[in-house]
């Protein structure tokens, strides 16, 4: 059955903040305008309905009154918002606020939520599957063997998201050279394609998941994954099936399709794949996103603590230093100038962002305009 539309909101700021909404959201998501317009809503009813009657126009809004006073109604709902909820709320106001404040040059609306208002996120802990948990449900899936194992068996072992591999093409599995494959994962959530390695017996999942599809009813189209409905659908019927599975062999039927990503990530790690190729495999593009995806336990620690007592040198590239001193003239200058620039860049990316980061770039800036001039000294 389906939900009833809310009627629209009676108030004389919802035109204006409509307006905001509309133009802030212009290229985005129609998921990510309606939560602008339920932010919106929550904002303007709080208005309406918590002394402040009177708030009939943008110039009338105040820190103290209205926005302090929305945030701790906020904090006293219940059951209470979790902090994620509650910042993404501050956070969507203020976006709105700040498009208003350009809109209608009005500054100090721009003011009204600052950035110390926001509560910082919780580290979120990485979920991977403990190792009998994986075991338990690779074995069961490889013993039920119809579509829904076959599709957590590939997302178990390419680190797709479930999204990513309801999207998958009946031709993902491309032929590289002999005895090689990868699959081609399209367009996800952080709009960035990638292809996986997988080996044969990876390959033999796609291959039954296309043997699947040629026997379903529903028309044939690009997808690997038969759509019943639209992909929504599909992803509410493989969550499902995920539950299903996890009861029947006694695990806890809160585990979620995205760990069994978060499984690959770790397991990757620990089979040797630098970071980098990680974050490749994963389709990350930032650094930080992929540590939330890997588990360093203590036993990782503990051999890489042994693989540095035995070897103290297998981290550390072999020192140039001796060669710079030993060469002549302007060479030799260049070439310590190239050390220091190194040396300087390695250290400033390990800073966190600030003053001191940015003056270290501008300094190894510098260095490379010297390393300019000096080689054209050299020339004749």
């Amino acid at each position: 059955m389906n939900r009833a539309r809310r009627p629209p909101l009676q108030h004389p700021l919802a035109a204006v903040f409509n307006s905001a909404v509309d133009s802030l959201c212009a290229a985005l998501h129609p998921d990510t305008t309606r939560h602008y317009r339920g932010i919106a809503r929550n904002f303007l009813t709080y208005l309406g309905a918590h002394h402040h009657p009177n708030t009939k126009s943008l110039d009338q809004l105040r820190r103290e009154r209205h926005i302090l006073g929305w945030m701790s109604r906020l904090h006293a709902q219940t059951p209470p918002l979790v902090t994620a909820s509650y910042a993404n709320l501050l956070i969507g106001l203020r976006c709105i606020l700040n498009e208003l404040a350009y809109a209608h040059q009005l500054p100090g609306l721009a003011d009204l939520i600052r950035p110390g208002d926001i509560p910082r996120i919780p580290h979120r802990i990485p979920r991977p599957l403990t190792s009998e948990q994986d075991q338990l449900l690779q074995q069961e899936c490889l013993r039920r063997n119809d579509l829904g194992a076959n599709v957590f068996l590939l997302m178990r072992h390419t680190g797709m998201r479930i999204g990513e591999c309801a999207d998958l093409s009946f031709d993902c599995l491309c032929a590289l050279a002999p005895d090689q494959w990868a699959v081609h994962v399209p367009l996800g959530k952080l709009k960035t394609e990638r292809m996986v390695p997988v080996d044969s017996f990876v390959c033999g999942f796609i291959q039954r998941l296309r043997f699947f599809r040629s026997l379903d009813p529903l028309p044939s189209d690009r997808y690997l994954l038969a759509r019943p409905r639209s992909k929504e659908a599909l992803i509410r019927q493989l969550r499902d099936y995920l539950h299903k599975v996890c009861h029947s062999v006694g695990l806890s039927t809160r585990i979620v399709p995205h760990q069994f990503r978060h499984t690959y990530a770790t397991e990757m790690l620990r089979a040797g794949v630098s970071f980098p190729t990680l974050m490749k495999l994963l389709g990350h593009t930032n650094p930080e996103m992929t540590m939330r995806y890997v588990e360093v336990a203590l036993t990782d620690l503990q051999r890489e603590f042994q693989l540095a007592r035995s070897q103290p040198r297998h981290l550390i590239p072999p020192t140039r230093t001796a060669h710079c001193a030993s060469a002549p003239g302007l060479d030799g200058v260049i070439q310590s100038l190239l050390n220091a620039q190194h040396l300087l860049e390695m250290f400033r990316r390990g800073l966190p962002e600030g003053p001191s980061l940015d003056c270290l770039g501008r300094l190894c800036n510098r260095l490379t305009k010297i390393v300019t001039e000096t080689r054209k000294l050299a020339t004749p």
